[in-house]
């Protein structure tokens, strides 16, 4: 009798510094990491004797997160950032994971990340909109902890999230016809007509914080629409396709708008 095996999802090792990082966060990031793999490490370091870390130390059971005590010894010296480092260092050494999640706005998680990437490891980067872009690019993936924000009740997105995105749709623009461009290149696409999923997969690579959310949509596909830069063929059944209008469709919109 043959048995069935069943694919385990990537193991991922989660290490968030709670000196960099706010609780509220916490339902939405272990909601993003179960898209992404399973969260088979989960580490948080900083000094917990602190009150300005209850709100950490509330929640920890919760998602059971591990909390690595760290003192505060010296003002000025973290020691939470270098014991994160340590730990990361000897987790990927162990051979056990596919990836790792570092949850912090510091860049001076930057070679950290560039040196698990050496090892073929993937890394997502968890952060504010004003991480610095080193660590943002270091990354396989980045994404903004502000996307994360959710309500107490539901999980279900912050009412205000379509109203106010952190950046206005169309300074996606640049980069999602940076994108196209590329795929067209690589398919040598005679008609212009890409796969939705190419263009991804394309701004994936080229900027690892690219996120339809970031411009107020949950898809891409519907940021695509809505900004009208794009031709989008979406027929029932099939996979959406995109293409840059011409100069003369783009102004006809853009005047019909004024």
């Amino acid at each position: 009798m043959s048995l069935a095996i069943e694919s385990r999802s990537p193991r991922l090792a989660v290490l968030i510094d709670a000196d960099n990082t706010s609780a509220k966060i916490a339902d939405g990031l272990f909601e993003e990491i179960a898209k992404i793999g399973e969260a088979s490490v989960r580490r948080i370091y900083g000094d917990f004797s602190s009150t300005r870390m209850k709100s950490w130390a509330d929640i920890l059971a919760k998602h059971a997160i591990i909390p690595q005590q760290q003192f505060a010894y010296t003002s000025g010296k973290n020691a939470s950032d270098i014991t994160l480092v340590i730990d990361a260092m000897d987790l990927l050494h162990s051979g056990r994971f596919d990836g790792f999640c570092l949850v912090s706005s510091d860049s001076d998680f930057t070679r950290l990340a560039s040196r698990i990437r050496e090892h073929g490891i993937d890394v997502f980067g968890f952060g504010e909109q004003k991480t610095p872009e080193s660590f943002r690019q270091a990354c396989r993936r980045f994404i903004y902890t502000e996307n994360l924000l959710q309500a107490a009740s539901g999980g279900q997105p912050r009412p205000d999230a379509a109203k106010k995105p952190l950046v206005e749709p169309k300074e996606a623009i640049p980069i999602l016809r940076k994108a196209v461009e590329q795929v067209v290149e690589q398919l040598e696409s005679g008609d212009g007509w890409v796969l939705l999923g190419s263009v991804g997969k394309s701004l994936a690579n080229l900027a690892p914080d690219f996120d339809s959310r970031t411009y107020g949509f949950r898809k891409l596909i519907d940021l695509v629409r809505d900004i009208g830069t794009f031709d989008v063929d979406h027929a029932e059944g099939k996979a959406p396709r995109i293409k840059l209008k011409s100069a003369t469709e783009s102004k006809r919109r853009s005047g019909g708008r004024r």
